[in-house]
């Protein structure tokens, strides 16, 4: 079964990937930064070798975030995240597994998990 992972994330409680050049990327001291990191990377590499990981996709911090409605046939292109949110999408895992225990498990590992939130759920389109 294919699983989404949303990972949700403040991206300056510890520095979103795209961040980390700014201030507010350095919220966490750098050892901090670092251990979590490293989580992620032994995360990423466990998954990718044991066949569990389609594809990890960081997103663009919520401030170069566009949206797009179209209300009456009118299109309106706003900047920002879709919601005025500390919280933000920050980025998606694929995942294949063989039951929604082991997708929660691997969930539970990343980094965000610990500060945010990590949301599972079925990619039954692709099944």
């Amino acid at each position: 079964m294919k699983y989404l992972l949303l990972i949700h994330s403040n991206p300056i409680t510890w520095g979103h990937p795209s961040f980390l050049h700014t201030e507010e990327g350095r919220k966490l001291p750098k050892k901090a930064r670092d251990a979590l990191a490293k989580q992620l990377d032994d995360l990423l590499t466990g998954l990718d070798e044991s066949g569990e990981l389609i594809t990890a996709v960081p997103l663009e911090p919520p401030a170069r975030t566009r949206v797009v409605r179209v209300r009456e046939g009118i299109r309106a292109t706003t900047d920002g995240p879709y919601s005025e949110a500390k919280e933000q999408l920050a980025g998606v895992f694929l995942i294949d597994v063989a039951t929604a225990e082991r997708a929660e498990e691997i969930a539970a590992t990343i980094p965000e998990a610990q500060f945010v939130a990590v949301e599972v759920r079925q990619a039954s389109v692709f099944d």
